[in-house]
């Protein structure tokens, strides 16, 4: 039975890692970022499972803290993005034709 989940691991893991490197958009990249870390964090939990130990509840709670402050980062950054292209101003081809 652990191999079935390990296997299902590995293929979270790839699919993931596929998908961070051909993006294509930075959000895509962000959502398969945050896929391994969550795959990491799951295979965690079941060697702790497996083994019949509590030591790394730590890192999981450590990477969990990583990923939703790099979730929060990256969004933010998204919606700086996203309203400087909206506002009237930054156009510097418009501002170029006003002079």
């Amino acid at each position: 039975m652990f191999a079935a989940i390990g296997i299902l691991f590995l293929l979270a893991a790839l699919a993931s890692v596929y998908r961070i490197v051909r993006g294509p958009a930075i959000l895509d990249r962000m959502i398969a970022c945050d896929m391994l870390v969550t795959t990491i964090i799951c295979v965690l939990g079941v060697d702790m499972v497996y083994n019949h130990h509590t030591r790394t509840v730590p890192i999981m709670v450590v990477l969990a803290l990583i990923a939703v402050f790099a979730s929060i980062t990256v969004a933010r950054y998204v919606s700086k993005q996203t309203a400087e292209r909206r506002s009237p101003g930054h156009n510097p081809a418009a501002r170029e034709k006003r002079r």
